[in-house]
């Protein structure tokens, strides 16, 4: 508990005893009514004065001013019979209640999601004059190296330099299974260092990297409200007001055309109006919302707002790019076709001829050889552009390439029939045959897609540049209802735009993607979703939800969250709606007392505040 919710306890335990000891003690008349203002004062000032100042300040209709006037109010009862000091202190104290009770869960919530993401660094170590020094985060400039030491935060973005680890990424991706790095591999700030020493080259500012980027969605996540929030804002403003003439008129126009009989009027009007506190709507529905952000988040989904998460249950069609999205985005020998050789030569020949180009299709041939080229063994290498390459190997000359080049070279060669990029090889005009490279799918992809579908998604679809019978083999493997390949940025654009036309009006349409030329895409859809792992930065920005470990099967989790979250904040508007309206008309009839409008307001509070912080414990998959 927080001090000042330890203080507003000690008030209510005071309260308590005053009131316990006010109506044990046998007085009547005016002493009875004295008896009863030290528990009322004790627990009820604070309310009192926040009605005072909200009328000064022109806000007369919040919650304040009903329960002031409701207890005030009967308080005065005693100028008309006994009096329900009793009640009035009693309906306060448990106002009160309710208030630290709310208090407490929202603070729970903040608590969690706090815990969930407290991954901003307090310190980098930078090696100065051969001893360490530890600098704030924010005045580290990019190119400067950082030593990290088992057990710390990584601060900043980089790539190792120096040694090898296991990395903790747990607070950005929710995976409880560490991630082994080593020179030459990205690390992203946020993650904890499990094992060995880093020295880590910082390729990011502290305010562009992605631990601050993470805070900064977190902390404007509840700027954007849902509908049902901002539904819940306009309903009380309007609804308070009707309330409070809806009690006047019944406290003063039955008297005044049956005659007589006020005080029973006053007492029905009074109880009227502790009943039409909203505070069970106000409190829970963006309590729920908050709750559904907060499991989210800690499942690594970053949900930007309240209304993206609203709208993410409303999605019926999911629109993917190819590279990063569903696939890994990394090339790698996935076939061989040798002629008249090996595969081991064939491989051989190609990484050699290949060794001395940085292009990815070159290192995925380099990595899947494994081995160091001795020195002199390749030389007169020649880039070929848009065909391939040209070298001599141990004398040889070997040229590796596509389709193009081994015609141009007038050598017969057996088309590719594999999905991927087929390299074709040649030494000395004999033709070696082919190697494919393609972009690995990802495990999970398939079983995001069949997650989609089993929760009533109505069209997949995968938009990519890449050539058709590469986009159409991913689309087959993944189960996909339609594919658009060799599509240039704004083909997507006009993609997306097309697929819009076809939802229905209450549907929203996702669109998923990584890169740099997805931004457009992503913004023009209703909801944008980014791979934040290895997306690009722009991808992260124009995003309205981001997944930090890139698996397209959390989507569906997403959905999952999105779908519960809604659930629990129509429970409790219906509930709290359909309680309030039973015993504003038993009020109305004066067939209840002060004891079930205090069941009605901060009962019924209460109990969806509850149900309210199902959506932050998320069963965690």
């Amino acid at each position: 508990m927080t001090g000042k919710q330890k203080k507003m306890l000690l008030r209510i335990l005071i309260s308590g005893v005053l009131l316990i000891a006010a109506v044990l003690i046998p007085l009547e008349g005016p002493w009875r009514f004295l008896l009863f203002l030290p528990a009322y004062f004790t627990i009820g000032w604070d309310v009192l004065w926040r009605a005072v100042i909200n009328i000064c300040h022109g806000q007369v209709f919040d919650e304040n001013f009903l329960m002031a006037l409701a207890t005030v109010g009967a308080f005065c009862t005693g100028f008309f019979g006994d009096g329900e000091y009793p009640e009035a202190v009693f309906v306060m104290l448990f106002y009160q209640v309710g208030e630290l009770f709310q208090s407490y869960a929202v603070g729970k919530s903040r608590k969690s999601i706090a815990s969930l993401m407290d991954i901003r660094p307090d310190y980098a170590n930078i090696e100065r004059g051969g001893a360490l020094e530890q600098v704030d985060p924010e005045d580290v400039a990019v190119g400067d190296i950082i030593i990290v030491k088992p057990g710390e935060r990584v601060p900043l973005d980089g790539i190792v330099r120096e040694g090898s680890s296991a990395l903790n990424t747990a607070a950005l991706t929710g995976e409880s299974l560490p991630r082994e790095v080593e020179a030459g591999d990205a690390v992203t700030s946020g993650c904890v260092n499990v094992s060995g020493l880093l020295r880590v080259e910082v390729t990011k500012p502290f305010e562009e990297s992605t631990v601050s980027k993470i805070l900064d969605l977190v902390e404007n996540s509840s700027s954007k409200k849902a509908k049902a929030e901002n539904f819940i804002t306009r309903f009380a403003r309007y609804y308070t007001p009707i309330v409070v003439c809806a009690a006047a008129a019944l406290a003063v126009l039955p008297p005044l055309f049956t005659g007589g009989g006020w005080g029973g009027w006053v007492q029905r009007a009074l109880v009227f109006l502790v009943v039409s506190c909203p505070c069970a709507l106000v409190i829970s529905v963006p309590l729920s919302f908050f709750g559904g952000i907060g499991g989210a988040s800690r499942q690594g989904i970053l949900v930007k707002g309240g209304n993206y998460l609203e709208a993410l249950a409303k999605t019926e069609s999911m629109v993917f790019d190819k590279t990063g999205t569903l696939t890994q985005g990394v090339f790698r020998v996935a076939g061989f076709a040798p002629h008249g050789c090996t595969q081991e030569e064939l491989l051989e020949l190609a990484a050699l001829a290949e060794s001395y180009s940085d292009h990815p299709i070159s290192r995925s041939l380099k990595e899947a050889w494994g081995k160091e080229p001795e020195q002199g063994r390749v030389t007169e290498t020649q880039e070929l552009s848009g065909r391939g390459v040209q070298a001599v190997i141990d004398g040889r000359t070997v040229c590796a390439g596509n389709d193009k080049l081994m015609e141009e070279l007038g050598i017969s060669y057996t088309p590719c029939t594999r999905v991927g990029t087929a390299v074709h090889v040649a030494a000395d005009g004999a033709y070696k045959g082919y190697l494919v490279i393609a972009d690995e799918v990802k495990p999970d992809a398939a079983e995001a897609i069949k997650a989609l579908k089993a929760q009533g998604i109505r069209q997949t679809v995968m938009l990519t540049g890449d050539r058709k019978e590469v986009g159409e083999g991913v689309a087959r493997e993944l189960g996909l209802d339609a594919v658009y390949t060799q599509l240039l940025p704004g083909d997507k654009v006009e993609k997306v735009e097309a697929l819009l036309q076809q939802k229905t009006a209450k549907g929203k349409l996702a669109f998923v993607g990584d890169g740099i030329n997805d931004a457009p895409v992503l913004s023009r859809a209703d909801i944008g979703i980014a791979m934040g792992g290895l997306g690009s930065d722009a991808a992260i920005e124009a995003a309205d939800i981001v997944l930090m470990d890139d698996k397209p099967s959390k989507i569906a989790q997403a959905m999952k969250i999105s779908r519960r979250t809604l659930g629990i904040v129509r429970q409790n508007i219906i509930f709290a709606l359909t309680v309030k309206g039973l015993v504003l008309i038993l009020s109305a009839m004066g067939l209840s007392n002060m004891w079930e409008a205090v069941f009605a307001d901060v009962g019924v509070a209460v109990l969806a505040i509850l149900n309210a912080m199902r959506a932050l414990n998320l069963p965690k998959e």
